[in-house]
């Protein structure tokens, strides 16, 4: 297989990924915002805005699954080479057979499945920042489900070559959705942990969450609230969204007569142990 030819085998794979992945990550942000109370539109996310926040995601999980290919061919070129080519005829072979492909492919796309049963039984939790786990029995029980379910068709998208192409894209497909669906649940846990602490977390960076915090003046320059701080969410249509972590409370306030001062893009200092709504009524 030459180098065109699987550069051309992974973006068949990759671009659906892609793809999928985007479009679930959208609605990890209106689930994110929705925490709060608010749509992504009134904190100023538009489409434009989020591609370009989600490239800060898409890239390295782009640039960290072209490792892990490159790894895995130079492992699978050793063991070739040690093997004295044992290894390249067996895959070869098992390329061959139609069933084994059908299978793998399969499996996989039963297990991608956890993603949307994980995002499913945590917004089911009686607790929603309770984490959820899976287990080794809940992968091998979805890769099953996955073979019952799709070793037939996959065997008859393998007759043909649009059909194997097909089967490239599909696979690609749920790849994506299985993965978009367990970053959507991570999201929206990570918007829980900026709604009771007010700190953001790994993920909630990664994907372009901005935690800015300010102290509010009308304009007159009076100070409001107290001079607490507040998290800006966003702007949108001449009003400014704004958490208020000491009350629990989102509102809007007209951005013409709010100013903006000793803006920050980290939390404020404040004790380990505190959490937000201690001065909710």
């Amino acid at each position: 297989m030459g180098v065109l030819d699987l550069l051309e085998k992974v973006g068949s794979v990759v671009v659906p990924l892609g793809v999928t992945l985007y479009a679930l990550l959208y609605m990890g942000y209106q689930g994110m915002y929705a925490i709060f109370g608010i749509t992504p539109e009134q904190a100023g996310i538009d489409q434009s805005v989020l591609l370009g926040r989600l490239l800060g995601t898409l890239l390295p999980l782009l640039i960290l699954g072209a490792i892990a290919i490159g790894v895995l061919i130079s492992l699978g070129w050793l063991l070739n080479v040690i093997t004295r080519g044992w290894v390249g005829r067996a895959v070869q072979q098992a390329r061959e057979q139609p069933w084994i492909i059908a299978v793998i492919a399969a499996a996989w796309a039963g297990a991608s499945y956890l993603g949307w049963l994980y995002f499913m039984t945590a917004l089911d939790a009686a607790d929603p920042s309770a984490k959820v786990t899976v287990e080794a029995s809940d992968v091998l029980l979805a890769a099953g489900i996955g073979v019952l379910a799709y070793v037939v068709p996959f065997r008859l998208l393998r007759r043909r070559p649009v059909g194997r192409a097909g089967l490239k894209v599909l696979v690609g497909a749920l790849t994506g959705i299985g993965l978009g669906y367990v970053l959507m649940i991570q999201m929206i846990y990570g918007a829980i942990s900026v709604l009771e602490k007010g700190e953001s977390t790994a993920l909630l960076d990664a994907v372009g969450f901005q935690t800015q915090w300010a102290k509010l003046q009308d304009s007159s320059g009076k100070p409001l609230y107290d001079s607490r701080w507040m998290m800006v969410l966003g702007e949108h249509e001449g009003g400014y969204a704004f958490y208020d972590c000491d009350k629990a409370q989102t509102f809007r306030k007209f951005s013409e007569s709010t100013i903006l001062t000793e803006v920050q893009m980290w939390p404020p200092d404040r004790e380990k142990s505190f959490a937000c709504g201690s001065l909710a009524e």
